[in-house]
């Protein structure tokens, strides 16, 4: 005999009672399936965003802080790194590349950073997919999230308190000659400026000597001649001031930790690997991922003893149907088999429901996080998810 017309017409007459047990395992399976699938994302994406910062340079103090500045550009106060860092880091033959990281303006909640042109490149893989790297003092590079276009010119909204000094901050703008691929990142929404553009504004030492003859040849109240001034290294040593945070790529593997050391011992300097301050987070998040790990867990196999306990309470209504059925000739192996079909039908179909449920809910959250902090997380279903599915469906009618 074939139980299935048995199990659908009892599941039609008894819909609402099968829906509400598809709905809680769905909630169930949901819960886990997001907490999974959200940690898992949120991993792979703080550990992307972090790629193209090998070593990163900064003043003593907190290292997660640092990391949160220069890669993820949160706003903190945080000390500055020494000038004559940043002028031997430029004659380091084990450095490929080495930038410093300068903050204070913005744009309509874009905010400005200082860096070097070869850091533009460096964050675009070579050449950039739109545009060209800044060559002059105005000209800046705009992470693909700014809506600007390449040309356009605009003025800054200044976050610091500028220091009193020879140059009229206000008067100084920029033109966008370029635009960053996607990074999945804050970069996204940065605008890349000449650090000496940023230090010039707020009236600071700009890392080289500054010919007025040739900054002024039409006369002090022409318009500068930003081409005049050079940017980028090799700086001079007597024109540079402290930054923030310098981003330092290492010429190979070797030469990252012998740095690292070197500026870790060193008194005013620390030096920290991005992707091993993450990792100390992720320490630190465990516990409350494994919590919320638990939680779910939990909450399953509560919901499977609710829906087991349901059926056999339904038994006692059924005992007439099934009475019948053994009169007709069924076996004790159909009976059986018609009652175990029925919590499977409505174990998987709330597994399928709340698989598609959490994967929507994480891919939700994700877009949130993104909208606040520009980190992409790249949400997907995993095996995790699945054996997680797959083990509600075959042991939850096994018991």
């Amino acid at each position: 005999m074939n139980p299935w017309p048995l199990v659908l017409a009892d599941l039609r007459r008894n819909r609402i009672g099968a829906l509400a047990v598809v709905l809680l395992v769905a909630l169930a399976v949901a819960l886990g399936v997001a907490v999974s699938a959200q940690d898992r994302a949120l991993r792979q994406g703080s550990a992307r965003a972090a790629d193209k910062f090998s070593l990163v340079i900064g003043a003593p103090g907190s290292e997660t802080q640092l990391v949160l500045s220069a890669v993820y550009l949160q706003a903190a106060a945080i000390g500055l790194v020494p000038p004559e860092v940043l002028a031997e880091l430029g004659q380091e033959r084990a450095v490929r590349l080495a930038s410093p990281i300068g903050f204070g303006d913005s744009w309509r909640g874009h905010p400005v950073v200082g860096v070097t042109p070869q850091f533009a490149t460096h964050l675009a893989d070579g050449a950039l997919p739109e545009g060209r790297a800044f060559g002059q003092l105005d000209e800046v590079v705009l992470g693909i999230d700014v809506p600007l276009a390449i040309g356009a010119a605009f003025h800054p909204t200044h976050g610091m308190i500028a220091i009193e000094g020879e140059h009229d901050e206000h008067e100084f703008g920029y033109q966008a000659v370029g635009r960053l691929p996607r990074l999945g990142n804050p970069w996204d929404r940065a605008i890349l400026a000449p650090i000496e553009a940023v230090w010039w504004v707020h009236s600071l030492p700009i890392g080289h000597a500054v010919d007025e003859a040739r900054l002024h040849p039409l006369g002090d109240d022409a318009a500068p001649d930003w081409s005049a001034i050079p940017i980028g290294p090799p700086w001079d040593p007597e024109e540079l001031t402290g930054v923030p945070a310098i981003v330092v790529e290492p010429a190979s593997f070797a030469a990252a930790y012998a740095l690292r050391q070197q500026y870790r011992s060193r008194d005013g300097t620390n030096a920290v690997f991005p992707a091993e301050v993450l990792v100390k987070l992720y320490g630190l998040l465990g516990d409350v991922r494994d919590l919320l790990a638990m939680i779910s867990i939990l909450t399953q196999v509560l919901v499977i003893g609710a829906v087991l306990l349901a059926v056999l309470a339904s038994l006692a209504q059924r005992r007439r149907l099934i009475a019948v059925l053994r009169a007709l000739g069924a076996s004790r192996s159909f009976v059986f088999a018609t009652v175990w079909l029925s919590v499977a039908v409505m174990l998987t179909a709330g597994c399928l429901f709340g698989l598609a449920l959490g994967y929507g809910a994480a891919f939700a959250l994700a877009q949130v996080f993104a909208a606040e902090t520009a980190v992409a997380l790249p949400v997907a279903l995993s095996l995790k998810e699945l054996e997680l599915v797959l083990a509600i469906v075959v042991i939850g009618p096994g018991r």
